[in-house]
Order: structure tokens, then sequence, then C-alpha cells
């Protein structure tokens, strides 16, 4: 007796370099950029600063251009055809633009306003012009020579004599410099609180001895020595500026020296550095040394720093009025323009150390400490203000007070649970500039009491299950969540329930049994109590019925109704089971004799998309057998895990002559 399915299952000369000069006047271009844009550069030999205007031009060497930013670093403008553009200077009176380009071998003169180029004036020299400043009616610049028989020098453009007259307005050894390499014009720098001097800062790689320091008076039809010394002072002069309030330069943005009897003596200095700019009030802003390119900012005549900015910087520049710094910074393809506000101001740091962990209600101690370069006033006061679940946007605490030290502590009884951060805050003042800082604290919760019941259970298919969640004493929150998570990766967790449980503590929701289903309950917390989940599976059987069908009759033996088939003929067992992709039904087959059923065989078989299987059991071939069948399926074996095992019914058959 044998069972099968009936379904089959699926980058010149002096003449050369003019005619370069009066060739180029018409590559000018101004453009105007659109909001916002950010300011980048590919190289630059010198910024200069606009008060009035509120506007930054940085010298573009790379891309022979002048570009213009205003206070807040976004770019307004360029100008383009100043070839091999380097230091950028303004007029005493503000209106006029100058750069050296020291490609072309002239000072070009801009209007500020809009960057069209109101003058060109050639320079006779074979390095440079290089460096140039604006001061007692003149434009001064530095330059150097090619064959290196002429000493650089210093030249004066006077931008009051007309070219037209026959009077050259470019003047050439205005200052005769000691010789040098010819690399290396010196540098200039003037103050606008002492209109008519100019300093100068040669340095010599090669030779010490032939750097040179001079303040010069160029406020009359020739300059005068008001200073000078050969040799130094400068270790490595690599910068010059001449600082306000006084007869004192900065030597190589690292020493600052007097020179009331035209001599120069060092009176201070500031840690070694490359560059520096000096404010009109005299702060003084340095790039680091070689390789540690930070900027720093030093009030007049102090060596510590009061701000510190960690940059990697090329150049810096004050604003007119202190109230901003512009820093050129390395970045991808060049430089970009940084702009610091309240460069003056410290810092402060503040330190918050409050406990890991602490039970709620109960006092605990939070300290730490505020430094800053300028130390604090004497009795400065922190704001506190505490986080919490209660408080989600801060409640404010008593201010405290900084201890001379520097350090401070407060208590506080937390009244709520969970993560509590403690944040202490100063408001700042005309030195300092407003900080904070926070710590948290881990404080404990109780535990709420949450169950839901039907854990284990087993129901028909199809058969509508109430599911109730319980929630215990809890402070505020009273609201539970009822989800479910069918078995089978094509069903998502879904939320039954969310609501607030009713007097009795309860919350419930129904699930439709037609899978095996895990069923959470969900409690989110409150400022005293912290989450809880509980979780419960129930189990849902498949239906499952078995027709019989080519019997002749059906009729009682004993107590039990058998199907009566002729003993050659071949019973046809038709199964329907709920339906899942590549689910089968196994069929089992028993046989009675001497006195019980025995078991001879079990098999699976596929089930249609309409939930049946037809399988044909052959016939035995004589007559008094009795055999029983049944389809059942089996969780896992049976193709799926989505329900669980459910048998069905026997079917008994028996075969006469």
């Amino acid at each position: 007796m044998g069972v099968h399915s009936t379904v089959r299952t699926r980058s010149i000369s002096t003449a050369t370099a003019l005619a370069v000069v009066f060739s180029s006047a018409a590559l000018s271009v101004m453009t105007t950029a659109g909001p916002a844009s950010a300011v980048t550069v590919g190289s630059s030999w010198g910024m200069a600063v606009d008060g009035a205007r509120h506007r930054v031009f940085i010298g573009d060497d790379a891309r022979d251009s002048i570009v213009a930013a205003d206070y807040d670093g976004h770019l307004v403008g360029s100008v383009s055809g100043i070839d091999g553009v380097a230091d950028l200077a303004l007029s005493e009176d503000g209106s006029t633009l100058y750069a050296a380009a020291r490609v072309s071998h002239e000072i070009v003169a801009l209007d500020p306003a809009t960057l069209d180029v109101k003058a060109r004036y050639p320079v006779a020299a074979g390095v440079g012009p290089l460096y140039v400043e604006a001061t007692g009616g003149k434009v001064w610049f530095t330059y150097g020579e090619w064959d290196g028989r002429t000493e650089a020098g210093v030249g004066s453009v006077d931008p009051a004599v007309d070219p037209a007259s026959g009077t050259d307005p470019v003047s050439l050894g205005q200052l005769p410099l000691p010789a040098h390499a010819v690399t290396d014009p010196a540098f200039l720098d003037t103050d606008p609180s002492a209109p008519g001097l100019l300093a100068i800062g040669q340095r010599n790689v090669s030779d010490m001895t032939r750097q040179f320091l001079a303040v010069v008076d160029v406020s009359g039809p020739t300059p005068r020595l008001v200073a000078s010394q050969s040799g130094g002072p400068a270790l490595y002069l690599n910068d010059v500026d001449l600082l306000p309030g006084g007869p004192a330069v900065l030597g190589g943005a690292t020493k600052r020296y007097a020179y009331a009897d035209g001599a120069f003596t060092e009176t201070s200095s500031y840690p070694f550095g490359q560059r520096a700019d000096v404010a009109p009030n005299g702060l003084v802003a340095q790039i680091g040394a070689i390789e540690d390119n930070r900027v720093s900012v030093y009030r007049p005549g102090e060596s510590s720093a009061v701000r510190t900015y960690a940059l990697d910087a090329s150049q810096v520049a004050w604003a007119a009025d202190g109230s901003r710094l512009f820093a050129l910074v390395s970045s991808p393809g060049g430089y970009t323009l940084r702009v610091f506000a309240d460069p003056a101001r410290s810092v402060p740091a503040i330190t918050v150390d409050a406990p890991s962990t602490a039970t709620r209600a109960r006092p605990l101690t939070v300290a730490g400490k505020v430094t800053a370069t300028v130390k604090l006033p004497a009795g400065a006061r922190l704001e506190v203000t505490r986080t919490d679940m209660e408080y989600p946007d801060g409640k404010a605490l008593p201010p405290v007070t900084v201890a001379a030290d520097g350090t401070y502590s407060f208590s506080d009884t937390p009244s709520s649970g969970g993560s509590v951060t403690y944040r202490v805050s100063y408001a700042g003042d005309s030195e300092h500039t407003t900080a904070s800082a926070h710590d948290s604290v881990s404080v404990s919760r109780g535990t709420a009491s949450l169950s839901l019941n039907n854990n284990g259970k087993v129901y028909a298919y199809g058969t509508d299950v109430r599911f109730t969640a319980h929630l215990g004493a809890t402070y505020k929150n009273r609201t539970v969540e009822i989800w479910a998570d069918p078995f089978g990766s094509d069903r998502p967790r879904t939320l039954l329930k969310s609501g607030t449980v009713d007097s009795d503590g309860n919350l419930s929701a129904v699930v439709d049994m037609t899978r095996n289903t895990g069923v959470r309950a969900v409690f989110k917390g409150d400022s005293r109590y912290q989450p809880s989940t509980t979780d419960v599976t129930a189990y849902a059987r498949v239906r499952v019925s078995t027709a019989v069908s080519r019997h002749y009759k059906t009729a009682r033996i004993g107590s039990t109704t058998y199907h009566w088939f002729r003993k050659n003929t071949d019973p046809l067992l038709t199964t329907t089971m709920t339906y899942h992709p590549g689910r089968r039904q196994r069929l089992d087959l028993q046989m009675y004799y001497q006195g019980s059923w025995h078991s001879l065989t079990s098999q699976y078989f596929a089930l249609r998309a309409d939930g049946r299987s037809v399988v044909e059991l052959g016939a035995p071939g004589r007559a008094g057998v009795k055999v029983r069948i049944r389809s059942v399926y089996v969780s896992g074996s049976s193709g799926d895990s989505v329900n669980t095992a459910t048998y069905g019914g026997w079917k008994y058959l028996y075969f006469s002559n």
C-alpha cells in the first residue's frame, strides 16, 4: 500500500617689464560675488583692512588677483590682472588701495570701493616691488636687483605727480640698505597714530650681520633716519611693526624695541613667532614659530597670551577698531579667510565634576574650577541650571560664587531620577567671553511592576484573544503600550494600543491569533520609575481538514465510522490547511492489526496556493484491511514556524470485497 501526490509540486629686464605693465592695463576685471561666499585664495603676501568700508583686501598671488571680503568673511568682489600681486596697503585717507605687483614690476592703485584700477606706476627693479606702505603723502615700497651689484632699496610713489608733466612719480634709492640677498626686500610698516613714520626691517638669512632695522621720518621732502641699527638687533628679522603709543617697534614679531634716543633697546618680548600685526590699541596678534602656526593675542607689553587660536595660519590683520581679527588659514587648495570676534577677551575654561551616580531625593555635591588667561574679577558668580525629566528645559538653581583660586562647589537634592545634568555658565564681562560646561549624573529610579497575561497559551486559528497589561505603582506616567509581533519575517511588529491604564492599572488589546505571536507591554518610565517591558508568547494552530473520496459507503465498525472501499479501489485524500509560502502537510498512515494501530508511514506533501494537497492512497488488494490517516502541521518540518503543531482528526478506511 503506497501513497503519492497527484499534484506536482515551483608661474626681465626693465624694458620688458615696462612693456608688460602697459600691455596689461586692460586686464583688470571687477567681479562681484554672490551672497555669503567664503573667501579662499591660492597664496598670499599681504592683506589690508579698510575700517571705513568694513572690507578686508587680500592679494592672491596664485591667481594674480585681489579679493575683497566683508567683516564677516564673505566674498564681496574681486579684480584680476595684478600680475604677481604681493603686499597691499591703503592710503592714509583710505581713498586708494595700493598693490605691489612683483611680476609686472609696478605699483597698482585701485579704488577700494569698486576695485577699479586708477593708475599703474612702473618700478624699474629686478626683484619686486614686494612690500608696500602709505604714509607722509607717498606710497613706499621695497625692491631688489637681479645682478646683485645694486643693493636692495626703498622706493616711493608720489601720487600728486602727474606722469604727463614729464616728472616720474616713482623714485628709487630713497634709503640705502645694507647688501643682502636680493630675494629679500625689506619689510615695511606704518601706524595711523604716527603719520610720516616708516619702519623698515631687513632680514638676511645667510648673514645675520647684514640685518637692518630702522625707523624713518618720511614726512618731509627727504627721508630722515630716526633710529637705525645694522647687524641686528633681531635674531631673525622676518617682520617689523610700528607700535602705537610711543617710539617703539616690534622686530621679528617677537621683540619690543624702544628707540627714543635713536638706538634700539629691547624692552620686552613675546614668545618666538613668525609674523605679527599690531592693532591701533596696541594688541599684538602673533603667528607662532615655524611648524606652530597658532595665532596668539597679547596685550601691550605682556608676554602671556590673552587668547590663542589653534590655526594653521599664514597671515593676520586687525580691524581698525580692534574688534575683529582676520587670519588666512591653510585649507585644501590654498588659504581661507577666518574672522574672529572679541579677540582681546580671554576665554574662561570651566570644569564641572558631578558624581557619576546618586540616589534620588538625597543631597549631592557638584564642584569644579574656572581658569582663564586673565583672572576673573573678585566675586564673579556662575549661573547653575539643572536639567532632568521634570525640567527638560532646565531649572535655574542659586548662583555660585567663584573662590579666589577659581574653585566653586554647590549642593543639590535631585527630585527626579534618570539622567540629571548640571550646567555651569559664566555670563562674561569686558575682559572675558561667555563660557559654560556641564556634567551629568545618573540618579536612581524605582522599578515599576508590569505584567501581561496569556503567556504560553495555545489557541485555535483565528481566535480573538484579549491581552491585558497590568501596571503597578508609578509617579506620574500611567501610559502603557501593547505591541504585537507575529512570527514570520513578512509581518512587522505593530503597536496595538497605547493609552492610560484604568483605575485597576489595566490596559487591554485584542490579537487575532492567526500565527504564533509575541506580545510586549511597554512602560516608558517617569522621573521616579525606570522604564519597564514584559514579553509573552501565545501560539496559534492552523486550520486543517481532510476529505476522503472514492468510497462506496460509510458505515460503523463498532463505534467508529469507516469509509468503505472495494479492495482494489485507490482512496483519494484531499487535505485543506491554512496556506503559507512553502508550507507542507504531513500525512500519517496507520494500520490496525493484532488488536492495535501501527504506523506504516508519515510523508510530507506540498500545499497548493489554495491550501489544498491531494494524495492518492494505493489499494491493498485484499479485503478486511483497516487503515486510518490524518493530516498534520509540524512547526519547522512543515516548511515554516509561524504556527504551532496542529493535528487533524483521524479518518478511518475499510477495504472489503
